[in-house]
């Protein structure tokens, strides 16, 4: 069974942000790495139209990239299958990409069963949604050594039946302070 996998930016305080973080180099290959050993993205609208066509966009431009950022593009445009739950997103891009809009249980339970690389979300509302549900594997959480006092939080608003351990299985301190710390569920 394949693994979904939950990876996003935080603040200390909690805060996910998108637009208070500016990954550099190291941190971009991190995140370029845990794409590679992917083949799906299960997005909300949101995390979905902030992605693409943005990254398919720099994948399609590397003389004007550092190469993290088209590293990242190119890894982040291999990816086989892009699965956006949302009610009222019309459209997507490009032929990788389905809209569904109810059973998200389901799908990914479907998702999980078939054969192929990990699985990564991203965002806070799907991913919350999963959480609730039992159907994350892995936690990736980048901490950056910022308080910002605002914008979306972590976790905000889950509802958990029962308490949801984790095991810290790898940590990786980045120059600029942040940390990398990947949890599985016991």
């Amino acid at each position: 069974m394949r693994n979904v996998i939950y990876a996003i930016n935080i603040s200390l305080d909690g805060s996910c942000d998108h637009t208070k973080f500016h990954p550099d180099d190291e941190m971009l290959e991190y995140f370029t790495q845990l794409t590679r050993n992917a083949d799906t993205f299960v997005y909300g609208r949101k995390t979905y139209q902030l992605m693409v066509p943005y990254w398919p966009d720099v994948a399609k431009n590397p003389a004007e990239q550092t190469k993290a950022d088209y590293e990242f593009a190119k890894a982040f445009d291999a990816i086989n299958k892009i699965i956006v739950f949302s009610h009222s997103l019309a459209s997507t891009e490009g032929n990788k990409t389905t809209i569904v809009r109810t059973g998200l249980h389901d799908e990914v339970l479907k998702l999980k069963q078939e054969q192929g690389k990990d699985i990564l979300t991203g965002g806070v509302s799907i991913p919350s949604q999963l959480v609730e549900l039992g159907l994350i594997d892995e936690y990736h959480f980048v901490v950056h050594p910022m308080v910002l006092g605002e914008g979306r939080h972590l976790f905000e608003g889950i509802n958990l039946q029962e308490q949801l351990r984790l095991k810290l299985v790898e940590s990786k301190s980045f120059k600029s302070g942040s940390v990398a710390l990947r949890y599985l569920k016991q």
